[in-house]
């Protein structure tokens, strides 16, 4: 049991070393749009003592609602997680805002690491197939990348998998000691009610709570007040966030087409970009699609005493998967992202797969240790190859620019950064206003104080010539426009 934990222990500090990976550059990395309305969301918690139920967030245009937003309301995922960095930092303001929020992501990581280790050797008794699982939760580069983002899923993801590790030790723990599993079941409940207010998508996990409860209560399950109880209780929270935010229409993103706004549902370029451009090759680097496919296909012995049980809990949940990206057509298409929900049944998977490989005759075993060790290699390297760019800052300049803001304007300053709606630009300024150009006086008479740009375009020539400079470079230019 001893060695048991140093393994896992071995795997933290490997996913926690990974992590780490330039953890202090600036937030202008990939999809650093959406991360940036994410970590402005603690800001504004941070600089105005906002209530949790009402977060605010830079941009104060109507690009995401299509209505105008002059407070700033961000009504989207239950912003417990920036409120909870926002308190760290009121308490220490040393801290920096971009590398806490990404140390709690990769807390978040680590606890999703730990439960799906627990939930695959619970359910299987397989310790190799446990520890595999996590090997390659930990060391996947895109779910390393996504395990250190400022974005809702390294904690969406963190508490679906704690909460279905501790539902299947309350199931296996029913009738046994009461204590333990009432402190069991009180722990799933809460942490997968926290997986939906952070991020809805995790309800797609549901079938597997399902398959299990049928497994261990039987028809009963319909009827068991235990069971009531947990659906009821798990999804209300949910229920009573989103009626709430309905009296902020302003600050609601427009939404509904990530369902299938572009009809490519199903269709022959939805079929390439999600299980070629996305899970074959960014997530697995080409290579590891046949460790996907041996684990889809091939049964693992376990010692447990259903000994299909682990079988159809896998194929289950990768069902619900498939569900969830045929839901979201757009959405998986339009944002890579949306795939880190995938990570721990792929992790499965390949796991699988690998055990499969290995589990033969001596020769067999001959041939494939060798073959598996070059293929995996392969599977990460080429996948890294491709995620590696993920890192990069390309336009170096918006951050330089935004600290000069940051350095010459008043705190209270609201400015115009435009940069084709992307927030990222806005961020670094550490102000709120405008992450698009166009219609200026109209935004003058709304309050924009101030006008950056890294584009010397026509816009940025005739403000120069209408308003004051205050300050330019090569790269970049600040017009005061009051």
């Amino acid at each position: 049991m001893k060695k048991h934990w140093l393994l896992v222990l071995a795997l933290l500090i490997l996913a926690t070393y990974l992590r780490l990976y330039r953890i202090d550059a600036p937030l202008a990395d990939w999809h650093s749009f959406r991360q940036a309305d994410t970590a402005s969301v603690t800001r504004e918690f941070i600089k105005h003592n906002y209530s949790i139920l009402e977060p605010h967030y830079h941009d104060h245009s109507n690009i995401q609602s299509g209505q105008d937003n002059p407070q700033g309301y961000r009504m989207v995922e239950f912003p417990i997680v920036n409120f909870f960095i926002a308190q760290i930092i009121k308490l220490n303001p040393q801290l920096d805002l971009v590398i806490t929020s990404r140390l709690v992501s990769i807390g978040f990581s680590l606890i999703g690491l730990i439960s799906l280790y627990g939930f695959v050797f619970l359910l299987s008794k397989r310790q190799v197939l446990a520890l595999l699982s996590g090997f390659m939760f930990a060391v996947l580069p895109f779910s390393v990348f996504y395990s250190r983002v400022i974005l809702p899923e390294p904690a969406m993801l963190g508490t679906q998998l704690l909460s279905m590790w501790l539902f299947l030790a309350w199931l296996q723990q029913t009738n046994k000691n009461k204590t333990s599993s009432r402190l069991l079941y009180a722990g799933s409940l809460i942490a997968f009610s926290l997986s939906l207010l952070l991020k809805p998508t995790a309800i797609f996990i549901v079938p597997v709570f399902i398959i299990l409860s049928l497994v261990y209560f039987g028809k009963k399950a319909f009827i068991s007040p235990w069971l009531i109880a947990y659906a009821t209780l798990a999804i209300t929270p949910l229920i009573g966030w989103r009626e709430w935010i309905k009296q902020f229409p302003q600050g609601i993103p427009v939404s509904t087409w990530l369902l299938n706004g572009n009809g490519i549902r199903l269709r022959p370029a939805w079929w390439r970009w999600i299980f070629a451009e996305r899970i074959a090759k960014l997530i697995l680097g080409y290579w590891g699609v046949s460790f996907l496919f041996l684990g889809l296909i091939g049964r693992i012995r376990t010692s447990y005493r259903r000994s299909t049980l682990f079988d159809v809990i896998t194929l289950v949940w990768a069902g619900s998967m498939f569900l969830y990206l045929v839901a979201f057509a757009t959405g998986n298409v339009q944002h890579d992202y949306y795939q880190a929900l995938l990570i721990p049944i792929i992790s499965i998977l390949t796991a699988r797969g690998i055990l499969w490989i290995t589990e033969g005759s001596y020769i067999r075993k001959l041939v494939a240790w060798p073959s598996l060790l070059i293929v995996l290699a392969l599977s990460l390297f080429m996948s890294w190859w491709e995620i590696r760019g993920y890192y990069e800052i390309q336009h170096p300049e918006i951050v330089r620019a935004g600290q000069k803001v940051d350095q010459i304007t008043p705190l209270d300053a609201r400015i115009i950064a435009p940069y084709q709606g992307d927030t990222a630009f806005l961020f670094q300024t550490n102000r709120t206003g405008w992450p698009i150009g166009f219609e200026i006086a109209d935004k003058i008479a709304k309050g924009a104080d101030y006008y950056v740009s890294v584009n010397y375009d026509d816009e940025t020539n005739r403000l120069m010539n209408d308003y004051r400079v205050i300050f330019q470079t090569d790269e970049y230019v600040i017009i005061k426009l009051q």
